[in-house]
């Protein structure tokens, strides 16, 4: 990889006496895995990388070791949908549909990526440890994605935030930038902020273009917020990581059920797993599924017969 290629990291930062708060982040190389890994079309990789860069600032916001993010769109539109996870620690996955589409440019002559996914729904799903996962849940309003997690912000969260996406292509069809940023006023901002900020972000141009001018995610909070009292708090890295394993896969082919287990046990060729999130595949041998079907009678077994002496 080019030495001059910047890493992937988010910035935290309050500004205005802490009633904004605010990220940013460059994703330029975890969007370019992705695309490698997917091997996802132009379009098809702007889309991810949005939904990606997203995932990776929303997930930094979450308080607890395992908590767990999930970003999931499902629209009308020839991708058909968009599946993101992210953790506290900003390691974050994601998948589309339909990786290979292909669609010509929009008006503005940029990738068509509303035009990609159509109209549908957007959900936001936070597991933090209790009973049941938080969701919510909107109707897309544009299929940008950014302009949807604002909406998203402000319906169901009531939190007025601004949100900026954007992947930008090499002509070979690599990634060349990727990062975003996420603005967030606190309960009982000022109107003289908030017209401020307004303002301030009425004059913005495009992410990508920023970080194409080289400007890192503290230049462009700088650029933000910096008439506010900009305070950088944190500096996160961010990184496209699966934690899928053959071992972890073994565990979900065990939950197939013995008649299906049976079946796959027979046949004469490997068995073949895809993981969605990286687009790994692992491979079972006969003679591995046979061993696999025979730990899961074991188990069952055991299971049996210790509930059979809990009735005793």
């Amino acid at each position: 990889m080019e030495n001059n290629i910047m890493e992937d990291y988010i910035v935290k930062a309050v500004a205005a006496d802490d009633q904004i708060r605010a990220y940013a982040a460059t994703t330029r190389n975890l969007v370019e895995y992705a695309r490698a890994a997917h091997n996802t079309s132009p379009v098809a990789t702007a889309a991810l990388g949005r939904l990606l860069t997203a995932g990776a600032m929303m997930g930094s916001m979450m308080k607890g070791n395992s908590d767990v993010l999930t970003l999931k769109i499902e629209g009308t539109g020839p991708i058909g949908g968009i599946v993101v996870t992210a953790d506290s620690h900003a390691d974050v996955k994601g998948y589309v549909y339909n990786p290979e589409v292909l669609l010509h440019a929009n008006a503005q002559g940029k990738l068509d990526v509303s035009g990609s996914i159509g109209a549908g729904m957007l959900q936001v799903i936070r597991d933090i440890g209790l009973k049941e996962p938080y969701m919510g849940q909107i109707a897309l309003v544009s299929g940008e994605i950014a302009e949807d997690l604002t909406y998203y912000y402000a319906t169901s969260e009531q939190t007025p935030s601004s949100v900026a996406l954007g992947v930008l292509m090499n002509r070979n069809n690599t990634v060349k930038q990727a990062g975003g940023f996420i603005l967030q006023l606190l309960p009982d901002t000022k109107d003289a902020v908030i017209d401020q900020l307004e303002e301030k972000l009425s004059h913005v141009t495009s992410v990508t273009d920023m970080l194409d001018r080289g400007m890192t995610p503290e230049d462009i909070l700088e650029e933000l917020l910096g008439d506010f009292g900009l305070t950088i708090l944190e500096k996160v890295p961010t990184r496209f990581h699966c934690s899928c394993s053959k071992e972890r896969v073994e565990k979900a082919i065990v939950s197939l059920g013995e008649k299906d287990l049976t079946e796959l046990a027979q046949g004469d060729k490997p068995v073949e797993v895809n993981c969605h999130f990286c687009n790994t595949n692992y491979q079972f041998s006969p003679e591995e599924m046979q061993a696999i079907l025979e730990r899961s009678r074991e188990r069952r077994l055991i299971r049996n017969e210790d509930g059979e002496q809990a009735n005793e």
